[in-house]
């Protein structure tokens, strides 16, 4: 099954509905008529009003619309934070990817045709590592990883809630258990199902952008929250998170999860009297592979 298949385009347009103008009415002191005082005669400058958007869809717009220079700062800035919000995706991307490589279930319990986990079940490494080891962002430096940081250790969080709590609620996986000819019913792998039958507590924390943009956003340094009083890092966490969020969702549903092989005794069995019976308090192999498919 593939991973994640995100959206890009989606975080695009959620920035650009946020109306952004450049230059920030804070950073250029807040005093009243600062756009006049701003603007003070650039209507007479040759071709300043020849500017149109070259970042499509435009991720800021300018105070003034069609102002060559200003536009141009525009497009510029907005093409970084652009190209920051593709790298990331494709950061998570790449790190969710190394951790189904790695993910599996454990400590279940088995009776007969039902498998039982209990929060905890679903083991696998944390994501922050691993999106900070993506080759579309592994070489950022100074702001710029910081930045990556905070985005990392954000999904890393919300998934990492989620994982935590996902329970296994006596699905039918193992059918050949309810009445098995044997004293032992050796491995055998479950019946494929879908990764949101596996219902978690905390699945609203990677399926609903709010709490990882909140994530990203408390993991910013401080410092660069200070330089940023018009918090476009909270604008561009929430783009990142909306397209995250829906990918993840579609993700749940299509993912199966398979391979899962369990075992387990059979107390009952007692021949010729008693020649089937299903498996009692069995278990499976926790070996990595159970969402790799």
């Amino acid at each position: 099954m593939p991973g994640l298949s995100p959206i890009k385009i989606l975080g695009n347009v959620k920035f650009m509905s946020n109306n952004l103008k450049l230059p920030a009415q804070k950073a250029s002191g807040g005093a009243q008529g600062w756009a006049e005082k701003f603007f003070k005669d650039r209507d007479q400058e040759p071709g300043e009003m020849s500017g149109a958007p070259q970042t499509i869809p435009p991720w800021f717009f300018p105070q003034k619309p069609g102002y060559k220079y200003y536009q141009k700062t525009c497009d510029k800035i907005g093409q970084d934070f652009k190209d920051f919000h593709d790298a990331m995706i494709d950061a998570v991307q790449f790190g969710h990817q190394m951790w189904k490589l790695q993910a599996k279930f454990q400590n279940l319990q088995i009776m007969a045709v039902c498998a039982i986990g209990s929060p905890g079940c679903l083991d696998g490494p944390e994501l922050e590592s691993l999106i900070k080891q993506a080759p579309s962002c592994a070489a950022f430096t100074g702001n710029k990883a910081k930045h990556r940081d905070a985005v990392a250790k954000g999904v890393s969080k919300a998934f990492k809630n989620w994982q935590d709590q996902v329970t296994v609620p006596g699905l039918p996986w193992y059918p050949a258990f309810a009445a098995f000819p044997g004293p032992m019913a050796p491995p055998m792998p479950n019946i494929p199902m879908p990764l949101i039958c596996c219902i978690s507590a905390k699945m609203s924390d990677i399926i609903i952008p709010s709490t990882m943009t909140q994530e990203m956003d408390d993991a910013l340094d401080g410092g660069l929250k200070n330089k940023d009083p018009e918090k476009h890092y909270h604008a561009l966490h929430d783009a990142i998170a909306t397209v995250l969020s829906l990918a993840f969702l579609m993700w749940l549903a299509s993912q199966q999860v398979m391979l899962v092989l369990g075992k387990g005794p059979i107390p009952t069995f007692a021949p010729p009297v008693v020649p089937v019976g299903p498996v009692v308090g069995g278990d499976n192999l926790a070996i990595p592979g159970h969402l790799m498919a």
